[in-house]
C-alpha cells in the first residue's frame, strides 16, 4: 500500500484541538472533509459516535473542553480510519471531561478500531489502554500487556490489631518485604509465597489478620522505576 493510501487509513488528534471558533461543529467536520478529500456523508455519523450530534449547530467557541476534544476524535473520524492516534487525548480537562474522553475512546475500540494513545495521565491509560509502552528520550524501555507490565512483584496490604506485633512477625520472614507502613502495612511477597500462606504464617503466630488485600502497582509506581 502506498504512503499516501496508508495514511488515509489513519486518523490523528492532536494535544490541543484547533478549529474556527465562530463556525459550528459541522461548519468546522466540512473543512476538514474538504483537506482529506472526503466527502460530507461521514459528519453526521462522526458526530454521533462522539456524542456531539445533538450540538451540531452550535458554535465551537461555546463547547466546554471535554466537547471540543471529542469534536477533535469526530474530526479524526471523517476518514473512517481503522486506526487513531491520540496525543494527550485528556489533557486539561476535568473529572467529567476525562471520563467523557475514555468513555469514547473505549466504544470505539469495542466497534474494531485500533488506538495508539500517548499520555502522561498513567492511571487513564491503565483504565483504557490493552497494551503499554514506556519511552525514555526515544528508546523502549517496557513493552507489552498492561498485567504483563506491571506483574513484576504482587503487593499486599495487611492489618491486624497489633500492628507493631504484625511488623515484628513480618519482618522475620525472608520470604516477606516491607514496603510501606503507614496505618495499612504493604509488603511484598517473594519465592512464590501465596496470601493463603501469608495468613496461615501470621495465624500460626498468634495474630489474626483483619485486612487482607491484594493489591496491582500502580502504572506510575512501574514508570518511575523503569524510568529512573
Amino acid at each position: 500500500q502506498a504512503p499516501e493510501e496508508a495514511r488515509k487509513s489513519i486518523g490523528a488528534l492532536l494535544e490541543t484541538p484547533n478549529f474556527y471558533h465562530y463556525l459550528n461543529a459541522v461548519e468546522n467536520l466540512e473543512i476538514v472533509a474538504e483537506i482529506k478529500g472526503k466527502g460530507k456523508e461521514n459528519i453526521d455519523d462522526a458526530l454521533k459516535k462522539v456524542k456531539l450530534f445533538e450540538r451540531r449547530n452550535s458554535k465551537f467557541s461555546t463547547f466546554s473542553l471535554g466537547m471540543k476534544q471529542r469534536l477533535a476524535i469526530a474530526s479524526a473520524l471523517i476518514s473512517d480510519p481503522n486506526i487513531l492516534v491520540l496525543d494527550e487525548p485528556t489533557n486539561g480537562l476535568d473529572a467529567e471531561g476525562i471520563a467523557e474522553i475514555r468513555e469514547v475512546i473505549l466504544r470505539l475500540n469495542k466497534e474494531g478500531k485500533t488506538i495508539l494513545m500517548a499520555s502522561h495521565m498513567l492511571d487513564e491509560v491503565e483504565k483504557v489502554c490493552t497494551h503499554v509502552a514506556i519511552l525514555k528520550k526515544g528508546n523502549l524501555l517496557s513493552f507489552g500487556h498492561v498485567n504483563e507490565v506491571l506483574s513484576d512483584e504482587e503487593l499486599v496490604e495487611v492489618c491486624a490489631e497489633n500492628m507493631l506485633d504484625l511488623e515484628n512477625i513480618l519482618k522475620q520472614n525472608r520470604n516477606i518485604s516491607i514496603k510501606s507502613n503507614n496505618k495499612i502495612i504493604m509488603i511484598s511477597l517473594l519465592n512464590n509465597m501465596s496470601i493463603g500462606e501469608l495468613n496461615k504464617y501470621c495465624f500460626d503466630n498468634n495474630l489474626i489478620l483483619t485486612h487482607l488485600q491484594k493489591r496491582k502497582r500502580s502504572l506510575e509506581s512501574k514508570f518511575i522505576e523503569i524510568t529512573q
